[in-house]
């Protein structure tokens, strides 16, 4: 009877286990009318993610007014300022229950990018040229647009 039991709640546990690692790797989506994936969210959650882009958009301008000014220090402040506003300290915070339903590639490139704007915030301090630093951009701005072509918001509950 006990190994019955136990063979049971072994089964029960990778039931379980498998199930919650296929709503982490695919999130709450379902194929949109417009070629994308919608990941569905509640309101509240849909403006947290698009908040945090629009967040991620302004750093990004804010590293390249840095570009046009002159080279001063205090143009690189600027741009320093602005990437780490948008580095891993600002995905520190963010509900587990929105991570899980968010799908496994969405999430990794939101990661990247956060690490990247780190890494961009470094590469500033020790005076990556102009060029080097458009570079880094462009790399970052090319998974933006990626995700945008891929993945869409809608409002569910």
């Amino acid at each position: 009877m006990r190994s019955t039991l136990c063979r049971i709640t072994l089964g029960l546990w990778i039931v379980t286990i498998g199930v919650a690692g296929w709503f982490f790797v695919q999130g709450r989506t379902t194929p949109g009318t417009d070629g994308r994936m919608q990941i569905i969210l509640a309101p509240a959650e849909r403006d947290l993610i698009l908040g945090e882009m629009r967040m991620l958009l302004k750093a990004v301008h804010g590293v390249v007014t840095g570009l046009a000014g002159q080279d001063q220090e205090a143009d690189r402040t600027q741009m320093e300022q602005a990437a780490r506003s948008a580095g891993m300290d600002m995905a520190a915070d963010v509900n587990p229950a929105l991570m899980a339903k968010l799908p496994l590639p969405f999430k990794q490139m939101g990661m990247s990018i956060h690490k990247d704007m780190d890494a961009l915030a470094d590469a500033v301090v020790q005076k990556e040229t102009p060029q080097q630093i458009l570079q880094r951009l462009s790399s970052m701005t090319a998974r933006c647009t990626t995700c945008h072509d891929l993945y869409r918001f809608s409002a569910g509950r």
